[in-house]
């Protein structure tokens, strides 16, 4: 895998919690594969990792898609999501890929989606962004570690 600007950033708590862990990534595609971890402890009553941890999934693999394509220079700010919960998804290990679709001088367009382990799509999602200068986004003076886009 080729290195990108994810590489410098600790992770923030709650993309620990998900299990959060970068895949792959063609940067100057605007693409990226980030893997998940779908607990048990994310289950809904039914057995099933529930809606809200897939869409905070789902937003944790479009921003570091825009943050990769930019070599850092951009973090974004979730303006908009949509979300299409396709298939319930199983405790396991889930994967998101992200697209960037347009990137524009205050806002990008981004397209991703889930799968479980055997290929099934689990969801999809779109997404409008704000862009923020990461050094302003993440300042320098702020105690806590500096922290990848969501």
């Amino acid at each position: 895998m080729i290195a990108t600007a994810l590489d410098n950033l600790n992770l923030p708590p709650s993309s620990k919690l998900l299990g959060w862990r970068l895949l792959d990534a063609r940067p100057n595609d605007g693409w990226i594969r980030i893997g998940f971890d779908g607990k048990r402890d994310f289950c809904n009553p039914a057995g099933f990792v529930q809606g809200g941890i897939l869409s905070a999934m789902l937003d944790d693999t479009m921003g570091p898609a825009v943050f990769a394509m930019t070599e850092g220079r951009l973090y974004t700010a979730t303006i908009t999501m949509t979300v299409n919960f396709l298939a319930p998804a199983r405790p396991g290990s889930i994967t998101g890929e992200a697209k960037v679709t347009q990137l524009g001088k205050t806002v990008a367009f981004v397209e991703g989606r889930l799968m479980a382990e055997d290929g099934t799509v689990l969801a999809t999602a779109s997404t409008s962004a704000r862009l923020v200068e990461t050094a302003k986004a993440i300042a320098p003076a702020r105690s806590q570690p500096a922290a990848f886009p969501a």
